[in-house]
């Protein structure tokens, strides 16, 4: 369903361009130069202009869509459920090797100790 309103989709909008590219140019910024624009209300509206309105109301009705079909899909999921990737799980302490960076994780029912008044934002940099 979702491939049938993309193709659609895609097709309104290849059309859309191509009409609007075909309908003259009435030169002036927003229709100011000529008596026979938009604007104004009392220009005659042209079959390019009826169709120009028509595709540009199927696309958005279209792009309604798909947002529609796209959102219904992934209610409730994460992105990293949509791809399938699983959250990474830290080693057991004991599984640690030696010189890891690692650090085993701390025990759940440890309190968190507040930092030092004068300890630096960011650890010193290790000197070799």
């Amino acid at each position: 369903m979702e491939n049938v309103v993309l193709t659609i989709h895609l097709i309104l909008a290849l059309l859309l361009v191509g009409i609007v590219l075909l309908q003259r140019s009435e030169g002036g910024g927003l229709g100011m130069g000529g008596g026979n624009s938009v604007m104004s209300g009392r220009g005659a509206t042209t079959a390019l202009q009826k169709l120009t309105w028509l595709l540009a109301a199927a696309f958005i009705a279209t792009s309604l869509t798909l947002t529609i079909l796209a959102a219904r899909g992934t209610e409730g999921a994460s992105v990293l459920d949509q791809i399938g990737v699983d959250a990474p799980v830290a080693p057991p302490a004991g599984d640690l090797p030696a010189g890891s960076d690692l650090l085993p994780p701390a025990p759940a029912d440890a309190p968190l100790a507040p930092p030092a008044a004068d300890a630096p934002a960011t650890p010193p940099a290790a000197s070799e």
